[in-house]
């Protein structure tokens, strides 16, 4: 389990923009997972993604890591910003792109 930690680790460390989400942006396994997709389209900014549900490691270790259970959840600079809740509401009140740039 430790390589796997450290790999979630690496990844969240090495991409600007990282969602763990079910399924793709192009074609979400949840609800929730493609509403966080929909508004980073809306951002026009690249993101990359790592889906859980083809990686049962990675799902069940990274809430350990990151200290939240549910998926997805995005990453900006290396910081968990949220879920489909907090994500919804950033963009609402137009501080996500803030958090983005």
């Amino acid at each position: 389990m430790d390589k796997v930690i450290k790999e979630i680790k690496e990844q969240i460390s090495s991409n600007q923009i990282l969602l763990f989400m079910k399924g793709t942006p192009y074609q979400p396994q949840c609800g929730f997972s493609a509403k966080v997709s929909q508004i980073l389209f809306e951002y026009d900014v690249e993101f990359s993604f790592i889906d859980v549900l083809e990686f049962p490691d990675v799902r069940a270790n990274l809430p350990s890591i990151s200290d939240w259970p549910t998926f997805p959840q995005l990453f900006v600079k290396g910081e968990l910003v949220g879920g489909c809740d907090i994500i919804t509401e950033l963009h609402e009140n137009k501080q996500l792109s803030e958090i983005l740039s």
